[in-house]
């Protein structure tokens, strides 16, 4: 028998931000029944896993609660496909409360598909189990990958149906996040007109995230500098590896730099630009090539939201938010570019233009001949080690890839860095599917055995070879749904 721990849910945002933080209450859960629960995640909260599948799966739906915890839906308005929205909140989650973790870090305690709240609009707040396992998932997946993320504490199942195209069984997701600060949180602030909340904001979010901007000689100018470096460098991961978020309207753009919301979001095969997995992106606006051009617009709307405090005059507000964004484009073509340079092992005395040409004339290449992104990079570190190289059978360019090859070669680059840099293992699009299929008919060993595997993508394990190859031509065109 597993007793409860000492755990303190504090309700800084709340008490700090009143404005943008509604009391409020999760519904109910019939019979809840955990599906997902990450115990390494849970340890470094103090959480007992044991507890937690049992007396203690009342704290991953918001039914039970702490002594003084107050769970709040956050508001916040957004840019979404480019149309503001100036409600838009937390339709069907609430922040629990903020807990410091074995580490001293305090971090976001959340749910999403905990009800209606104020901010639903018309939805019914709840959730189905395939979409919030799609998240566990992903998120998991980038965590083991290294990009900053949001994580995944549990799926719970809620006994409760739910109705999308079908009925489909109900669930919670209990995340965990550095905050749930968001672009879309300074707009609807800055739309309130009252710019002693939008002060307190911004002092708020450099006290949780960007702790040297307070000692800068401007310190809301600071704090956005910090979050267009920090977003730079995000989205250039994503670049790296092939993920596309699907979905990145300005309330869907952290403050921390976290990747947050996994609706629509997967993990390219065939390298191209312009893939869209999204059911809703019907315009491409925001394919996987557009990613960083978005985040660049995503940050001018939240210089926006923040003129007031970057200078008294407007004109000169605008002319110092203009030159800081203009640093977007420098940080994240120099992420990238370090990034690729990785990927390809190249030693550090390759010039700069050189590898700039390599990487150019590469991308042409596995672009023309539509190669996995994934298989691709891991199979190059055998040619790199001297081994038959695996590689050159994705091509139909063989000529155009041998000369490139040839190239690279001459450049010494380093296997073993590669293999530390170019996953085995992303959630690959036709193996989420399956699992969350079987999940939603009670069979969790295939998501189990994905988890497995993308817990560790670098390692590369006997077993699990199915997790590293694209999908069968009889998979077809992919389409990604957000499940609201």
């Amino acid at each position: 028998m597993t007793s409860a721990p000492t755990l303190v849910l504090d309700g800084r945002f709340a008490r700090e931000l009143p404005e943008l933080a509604l009391p409020w209450q999760a519904a109910e859960t019939p019979e809840p029944r955990v599906l997902a629960l990450n115990e390494p995640l849970a340890a470094e909260l103090g959480l007992d896993p044991g507890w937690l599948r049992g007396d203690g799966v009342g704290l991953l739906t918001g039914t039970h609660l702490p002594e003084g915890a107050t769970p709040v839906a956050q508001a916040y308005a957004g840019h979404q496909f480019g149309g503001y929205s100036p409600r838009l909140g937390d339709g069907r989650a609430l922040l629990l409360g903020e807990v410091v973790d074995a580490s001293g870090r305090l971090r976001d305690l959340h749910l999403k598909g905990s009800g209606r709240t104020p901010f639903s609009r018309g939805g019914d707040g709840l959730a189905a189990v395939g979409p919030m396992l799609r998240e566990y998932v992903v998120s998991e997946a980038m965590h083991a990958l290294g990009i900053p993320t949001t994580r995944s504490l549990a799926v719970v199942a809620t006994g409760r149906p739910v109705q999308r195209e079908t009925v489909l069984p109900g669930a919670v997701l209990a995340r965990v996040a550095s905050s749930h600060l968001r672009v879309g949180t300074f707009q609807y602030a800055r739309a309130t007109d009252d710019l002693d909340l939008l002060r307190r904001l911004a002092d708020h979010a450099i006290a949780r995230h960007h702790h040297g901007a307070a000692d800068a000689e401007h310190p809301h100018l600071a704090l956005f500098q910090s979050v267009v470096a920090a977003q730079a460098a995000l989205v250039a991961e994503w670049m790296l590896v092939g993920f596309v978020h699907g979905v990145m309207n300005t309330d869907n753009m952290t403050i921390s730099g976290e990747t947050i919301d996994y609706g629509p979001c997967a993990f390219m095969d065939a390298f191209d630009p312009a893939t869209v997995y999204s059911s809703i992106d019907t315009g491409g606006r925001y394919a996987f090539g557009n990613q960083p051009v978005v985040a660049e617009w995503n940050l001018a709307r939240f210089a926006e939201a923040i003129l007031p405090l970057l200078a008294d005059d407007q004109d000169a507000a605008v002319a110092v938010a203009v030159e800081a964004l203009g640093a977007f484009r420098d940080l994240y073509s120099a992420a990238w570019s370090t990034g690729m340079r990785s990927k390809l092992g190249l030693p550090a005395d390759v010039d700069a233009a050189e590898a700039s040409s390599l990487v150019t004339d590469l991308v042409a290449l596995v672009q023309g001949d539509h190669v996995d992104h994934t298989s691709f990079f891991r199979s190059l570190g055998a040619a790199a080690r001297g081994d038959a190289d695996p590689a050159r059978g994705m091509f139909l360019d063989l000529s155009g890839f041998d000369a490139w090859t040839a190239r690279w070669l001459a450049l010494g680059p380093d296997a073993d860095a590669m293999d530390r840099t170019n996953p085995v293992y992303v959630p690959r699009n036709h193996l989420v599917e399956e699992a969350l299929a079987a999940a939603t008919d009670g069979d969790l060993a295939p998501l189990d055995r994905l988890l497995e595997a993308v817990s560790a993508p670098y390692d590369e394990r006997p077993g699990l070879e199915r997790y590293a190859e694209p999908a069968p031509d009889s998979f077809g065109a992919y389409t990604t749904f957000c499940g609201t």
